[in-house]
């Protein structure tokens, strides 16, 4: 049975390499961009903005981590469906309205802004290493099975 130190040790590890990961990842899409828009003064809009991506990776991130998550997990624990499937979901939509908000309250407050490729890989890293470290902790929390469970 994994401890509380060992998953959130474990969780802490994984939102850190989800971070370098997916920073590298975004250095490759964002490259020869010299400034890019954090958010532009628009809720509509066609510019490509960093708080705008961040929504499909958030959510992309926490549904796929919770399933990866899962699957990895060596500890007796609840089955799939209904249970893990259902909060698949949960968290990709949790993502999702943190983003959103997050975006939409920042976008009010400060309007256009525009920041360096690395700043913009830097924002996206700490969104993906915080969405991953949260989602492993989350599902290994929600998916091992307890003493009571296994009665």
């Amino acid at each position: 049975m994994p401890t509380q130190g060992k998953i959130l040790r474990g969780a802490v590890l994984n939102g850190f390499v989800n971070a370098v990961i997916n920073g590298a990842i975004q250095i490759y899409f964002l490259w020869g961009s010299a400034t890019i828009p954090l958010s532009v003064n628009k809720i509509v809009n066609d510019s490509h903005t960093v708080l705008g991506s961040a929504v499909p990776l958030a959510v992309s991130l926490a549904m796929i981590l919770t399933v990866v998550a899962y699957a990895t997990l060596k500890a007796p624990k609840k089955p799939f469906w209904p249970s893990v499937l259902w909060l698949t979901f949960k968290h990709g939509m949790f993502a999702f309205g943190l983003c959103v908000t997050g975006a939409v309250m920042w976008q009010n407050a400060s309007g256009t802004v525009t920041v360096s490729l690395t700043t913009a890989v830097t924002v996206l890293g700490i969104i993906a290493g915080l969405v991953a470290g949260v989602v492993n902790y989350m599902t290994i929390r929600a998916s091992v099975l307890s003493e009571h469970d296994r009665i």
